[in-house]
């Protein structure tokens, strides 16, 4: 072996003795982590204007909170590149401002995921996937930037599975929930903008899910048939927690341009949905639900109305052209979702690098 292959394999020989103690520490979340050093963390904070002793994540009632510097420790340990770094920074600045967040939602029994909506030309600087594949795996941005927020979870503010976490099952992809939106093929506003962001701001949105849940229909140009369809999988009993519920919606791009071409907007599916996701009295009984006594004010003769609130429901456009398929997701929490989108700050001293990729 030549002396350059040895140094090689000595520094394999080191990285794999780095993951390793890693994992004897519990500092992964089952996946192996990128061993960090102290000038991959500079390069981090030389991407924000951010100090790196400001608080961006605590859990108050376990008295643990996380700084930009620990922050980026966790971003690099997740596989970022540090130019992804303010977009970790301003999903937690979406998240802290979620009441179920600062209330102890990343305990619950439901294992809620986070779930990151970025808008604006960031999405195309980072290569962050807004089409083909958008919730699933195979993007590097995408992954890792949600991978940051749950590995903040676990090794900063302490919450770790079967420890603090007390998910029954928790969901797959409970840190991999990070999407760009399709501005680029949606007939509306992007959710930035509809949140109050200008246009072409560089923003981050953030609520925590229990679930995602597909409606496949291909079958009909009826814009109303296929909102009756996306309703179907909204009203199910299994959703309902006593005289609530709670759905969004990720519309692919054919279904969002069959619905605007037939004249709705965002705030008209809202409303639509709102007003005919009505579950009646019999099927909540059989369920074992039975809301006869309740007299929460979307309960009446006719049933339980799921969503009482249009605003309530997140609408976002993502994923490719191939197949009319959107998802139902599940946004947890009985206070509703903030409806806040959150600018993403990068020092001007360290421009963003072009993924040659772009938007996907």
């Amino acid at each position: 072996m030549t002396g350059a292959a040895e140094r090689d394999a000595e520094r394999l020989d080191y990285a794999r003795g780095a993951i390793e103690h890693a994992y004897a520490q519990g500092w992964t979340d089952g996946l192996p982590i990128v061993p960090v050093t102290a000038d991959m963390v500079t390069e981090f904070l030389a991407t924000t204007p951010r100090a790196g002793e400001e608080i961006i994540a605590e859990a108050a009632h376990l008295g643990t909170r996380c700084t930009v510097e620990q922050a980026a420790v966790n971003a690099g340990m997740a596989g970022c590149r540090p130019e992804y770094f303010p977009v970790v920074l301003a999903a937690w600045d979406a998240l802290m401002n979620q009441r179920i967040v600062t209330g102890g939602g990343w305990q619950s029994t439901s294992g809620p995921a986070p779930w990151l909506i970025v808008n604006g030309p960031i999405r195309a600087e980072l290569g962050i996937n807004c089409g083909a594949g958008v919730l699933g795996p195979g993007y590097r941005a995408n992954a890792t930037i949600a991978r940051a927020v749950g590995l903040i979870v676990r090794n900063v503010l302490g919450i770790r599975p079967g420890e603090l976490e007390q998910a029954t099952q928790g969901i797959p992809g409970r840190w991999s929930l990070c999407v760009g939106e399709n501005e680029e093929e949606s007939p509306w506003d992007p959710l930035s903008v509809e949140l109050g962001a200008r246009p072409g701001t560089d923003a981050i949105s953030a609520m925590l899910l229990r679930t995602c849940e597909f409606v496949d229909n291909r079958h009909t140009r009826d814009a109303e048939e296929v909102l009756w369809d996306i309703c179907d999988t909204v009203m199910r009993t299994g959703a309902a927690i006593g005289p609530f519920s709670s759905a969004g919606l990720v519309l692919c791009v054919e279904h969002a341009q069959q619905l605007a071409e037939a004249g709705f907007g965002k705030s008209e599916v809202q409303r639509w949905l709102s007003a005919h996701a009505v579950r009646g009295h019999e099927d909540l009984r059989r369920a074992g639900k039975s809301l006869d006594d309740s007299d929460a004010s979307n309960v009446d003769e006719n049933g339980l109305r799921l969503l009482p609130d249009p605003a309530q429901i997140p609408i976002v456009v993502a994923g490719a052209r191939n197949a009319a398929m959107s998802m139902v997701v599940r946004p947890f929490g009985f206070g509703g979702w903030s409806r806040t989108t959150h600018p993403i700050l990068r020092s001007s001293s360290m421009p963003a690098k072009p993924d040659p990729g772009g938007v996907r």
